[in-house]
């Protein structure tokens, strides 16, 4: 049964999985430092398939003046099914007060690209990379 509910680095090893999974390989070769990353993070939210960890979004910033979405990931197996979208509007909502609220990712990834713009968000590029604001 799929559910959302917080967890933190007792995941750590769920999430190297899936990270490798689509490839994400700087977060990988130091368990320790990806570990601290989670413990000092702002918010996680993650989506389980019964007790299977499957998605997550983290966040990092204040959480009252700025709010930097660091991941939102979703196990390949699971994509398809919105379960990134409700992450993000879940998170999209809970901070709904913060001024700043930032995602970054890859000029040229399209599908990324068209997921931020359709919650309204404003894009500022810079190089090979673009980040998104909401106004």
């Amino acid at each position: 049964m799929i559910h959302f509910q917080s967890f933190g680095s007792e995941q750590i090893s769920r999430v190297e999985t899936i990270y490798a999974e689509m490839g994400w390989t700087n977060y990988l070769g130091n368990t320790r430092q990806l570990t601290k990353a989670f413990d000092q993070s702002l918010d996680i939210l993650g989506v389980f398939d019964g007790a299977k960890l499957v998605g997550f979004i983290r966040c990092v910033g204040d959480g009252e003046h700025i709010l930097m979405v660091q991941d939102l990931i979703v196990a390949k197996a699971y994509q398809q099914q919105g379960l990134g979208s409700q992450l993000f509007q879940t998170i999209w909502d809970k901070y709904a007060h913060v001024r700043m609220f930032q995602v970054n990712t890859d000029l040229e990834d399209p599908v990324d690209n068209h997921f931020y713009q359709k919650f309204g968000m404003k894009k500022l590029e810079e190089g090979s990379m673009v980040s998104y604001f909401r106004l």
